[in-house]
């Protein structure tokens, strides 16, 4: 034998074309990059709290639970699980709105969104390959990037991705869970990160019949408020459970019947996941509860505007003087419009290194 035939060989690829997917993006810069990239509470704030790279990994795992259930690819949902906050900026939703706005402000219409960056970045960001960019993924996978979150019309979206990606209809079913398995997620995670840090309370949630109903369950184990880390460890897996459970009940008759209309028909019906009408109506209002008790606390909200005006400060310096950027990015500007490069680098930092450059930039914020 040869020394080079103990090698494998590319057409002798022993997984799915999604798992091969999945483990691209596990192994990609961008994944990476997540462990330091603000959910709610900055990286700085401590060890134990979410941060972008975690919260992918819980979505990935209730995506893969309820695909498996109902028989659908979990390979599919994993990937697309995996990669869908890959495009966040720094600094949570906020630090992409601050993008979003400078963009604008300079007469940049399209301005930042994160899941179309998510799918730049597996699909041209990433420099993996010799001969072409991105991580070269399926269609399924790239689609479910682009389409996972409802409505999935962008009207910024440039008409070749349109074209290709047929926005008029919904995307695959894996997908659709994934969209709602990262709604799962960050709810009851956002609420165990927010009592742990002392942000709000139980009784701050009790408006919402659903919280009522999941507290009851924890107290008849006989686990009272005051056993703290194991109170939010049995509410959290009892919510999680409930809201599993309660979509795979709802939705698994209409995702049959739509997969065989499907096979016959663009398929352009109503979206066959989600909840009865009530647990919409009580998540709705438990989202309307988070923001106002949670995400607007003067505590995040004293993190996030200066996290924003990181962003920014980023934005108007690197504009006047582009040779701060790296040689990889600074390379681009010979090709590619200086604000497309510039939003790319700020988007690719994590919290840390663009608070770091900033401080380099105007002195410590």
């Amino acid at each position: 034998m040869q020394p080079h035939d103990r090698f494998y060989k590319i057409d002798e690829d022993f997984r799915n074309p999604y798992a091969r997917d999945r483990d691209r993006i596990i192994h990609s810069g961008s994944f990476r990059k997540l462990e330091y990239k603000t959910q709610v509470f900055l990286n700085q704030e401590g060890d134990f709290f979410r941060t972008r790279l975690t919260h992918s990994i819980e979505v990935s795992q209730i995506a893969r639970s309820i695909t498996s259930h109902l028989g659908l690819n979990e390979s599919l949902a994993e990937a697309i699980a995996l990669s869908h906050d890959l495009g966040h900026t720094p600094f949570g939703h906020i630090g992409g709105d601050a993008l979003d706005e400078c963009l604008k402000e300079d007469g940049h219409k399209n301005g930042f969104e994160h899941n179309f960056q998510s799918f730049r970045v597996v699909s041209s960001l990433e420099k993996r390959y010799n001969g072409f960019n991105g991580l070269n993924l399926t269609f399924a996978t790239l689609e479910g990037i682009l389409k996972h979150s409802y409505p999935y019309k962008k009207s910024f979206l440039p008409s070749i991705i349109d074209e290709q990606f047929n926005f008029d209809t919904h995307p695959s079913i894996e997908a659709m869970i994934v969209d709602r398995a990262d709604e799962i997620a960050y709810i009851t995670h956002d609420i165990d990160d927010g009592v742990n840090s002392g942000l709000i309370n139980f009784d701050d949630l009790k408006e919402s019949e659903l919280i009522r109903e999941i507290l009851q369950k924890v107290k008849d184990e006989g686990i009272s408020e005051s056993e703290d880390e194991m109170f939010r460890y049995r509410f959290v897996s009892h919510l999680i459970n409930h809201l599993v459970y309660s979509l795979i009940a709802y939705s698994k008759d209409m995702i049959k019947n739509e997969r065989i209309l499907c096979a016959t028909i663009d398929c352009k019906t109503d979206i066959p996941v989600g909840f009865d009408k009530k647990l919409e109506t009580e998540l709705k209002k438990l989202k309307k509860l988070l923001f106002n008790k949670l995400y607007q606390h003067k505590d995040i909200m004293v993190k996030m505007y200066a996290g924003k005006q990181a962003i920014k400060g980023l934005y108007k310096g690197l504009n006047e003087e582009p040779k701060m950027m790296p040689k990889f990015y600074y390379n681009q500007l010979e090709s590619r419009k200086k604000h497309r490069v510039i939003a790319d680098y700020i988007a690719s930092m994590s919290d840390r290194y663009a608070l770091s450059f900033y401080n380099e930039m105007y002195g410590k914020l």
